[in-house]
C-alpha cells in the first residue's frame, strides 16, 4: 500500500492519529489538501481524517496483489473497520481519528461504503460501455466524497447537494482524463467505449498510445465535458458555510487549472500525470481571492 511508506504511529494518541491522517493528505492528496490546509482546525482534521480513509481503500484496491480475491478481502476488512469506528471501537490510526471526527460532524456511514463499493467495483470492472456507466462509478467514488465534505463543511440548503456532486463529478472526471496513461498501466479504461467508437479510437490504439488527430479529439471531449461539471457547480461557493467557501474554491480550483492545461496539449496524458508546481498552486491561491470561481 502507497501510504505504507509513512511510518504506521504504535498505540497512537487522538493527536498522533490525526497527524497521521495529515501526513498522508499532504503526501498523496496535494491537490485536495491546498484547500483543506484553509480550514478551521475541527473541520481541517476532519476532513484529514476521512480523507485519509477514503486513501487508504483506494490504495488497497490499486496495489499489485496475487488475485483479485485478496483484494477484495482486505476492502472487506476495511469495511469492518469502518464498522468498528461507527460503533466507537476504532483499531486503526486513520479510524482512531475518524471517530473523534464522528463526534464533532454526522457524516453518513453510507458514503464511505459506497466509495469501498466503488473500490470494489474497479477490481471487477475494467471497461464502461457509455457515460451513464462511468456517471454510476462517479456516484460511488465521488459523489460519496461530496457527501462526506458537506457533512464536515456545512451548507445552507439541500440545493449544495446537488451542486456538490456537480463538483464531485468534475473531479472525478479530471483524474479520468489526466490518468489515462496511469489506467492503462493497470488494464483500466474509464473512456467510455461508445466515445472511443465515436471518435475512431480503439483499445490498441489507447495501449500504443497513438497521438493523431483522432486521439486529440477523444481527450478534447473529456476535457470540455468535465469543464462544463465545474460550471454546474459553480453555486456550490454561496452555499456552503462560510469558512468552508475559500478551501473548496481552491480544491476546484486546483483541478480546473490541471483541466486548463490539459486543453493546451491533450495528448501529454498518454505520456505522463500532469500536475502542478507549487508556484503554480499559489497562482491559483491568488486568482481565487480575486476571481472566486472553480474555472
Amino acid at each position: 500500500m502507497t501510504s505504507d511508506a509513512l511510518p504506521m504511529p504504535v498505540s497512537p494518541t487522538v493527536e498522533g492519529a490525526y497527524a497521521f491522517c495529515r501526513d498522508i493528505a499532504h503526501r498523496y492528496g496535494a491537490n485536495f489538501s491546498v484547500g483543506f490546509r484553509f480550514l478551521p482546525r475541527v473541520k481541517r482534521r476532519a476532513v484529514y481524517a476521512a480523507y485519509a480513509w477514503c486513501r487508504w481503500a483506494d490504495d488497497i484496491a490499486d496495489e499489485p496483489s496475487d488475485s483479485a480475491q485478496s483484494v477484495l478481502d482486505r476492502l472487506d476488512a476495511w469495511q469492518r473497520e469502518l464498522d468498528a469506528t461507527y460503533a466507537g471501537n476504532p483499531t486503526h490510526p486513520i479510524t482512531l481519528a475518524l471517530a473523534d471526527a464522528l463526534q464533532h460532524f454526522a457524516i453518513p456511514k453510507s458514503a464511505f461504503v459506497a466509495l469501498i463499493d466503488g473500490c470494489r467495483q474497479d477490481m471487477t470492472k475494467t471497461r464502461y460501455e457509455t457515460f451513464a456507466e462511468l456517471l454510476g462509478y462517479c456516484e460511488l467514488v465521488a459523489s460519496s466524497i461530496s457527501d462526506i465534505s458537506l457533512a464536515i463543511y456545512g451548507y445552507r440548503t439541500p440545493a449544495a447537494i446537488g451542486y456538490g456532486r456537480n463538483l464531485a463529478t468534475a473531479l472525478q472526471l479530471t483524474n479520468v482524463t489526466r490518468d489515462v496513461g496511469d489506467d492503462l498501466d493497470r488494464e483500466r479504461i474509464y473512456l467510455p467505449q461508445e466515445e472511443l467508437l465515436r471518435f475512431g479510437v480503439t483499445e490498441r490504439d489507447l495501449f500504443d498510445r497513438r497521438e493523431d488527430d483522432a486521439m486529440r479529439k477523444l481527450i478534447e471531449f473529456q476535457i470540455e465535458r468535465a469543464m462544463s461539471y465545474f460550471k454546474a457547480a459553480e453555486p456550490l461557493v454561496r452555499e456552503l458555510s462560510f469558512d468552508a467557501r475559500f478551501p473548496t474554491l481552491l480544491m476546484g480550483g486546483v483541478y480546473a487549472t490541471v483541466l486548463a492545461k490539459l486543453r493546451s496539449n491533450p495528448l501529454i496524458v498518454l505520456r505522463k500525470r500532469l500536475s502542478l508546481s507549487r508556484v503554480q498552486k499559489l497562482m491559483v491561491v491568488a486568482r481565487r481571492l480575486v476571481r472566486p470561481r472553480f474555472a
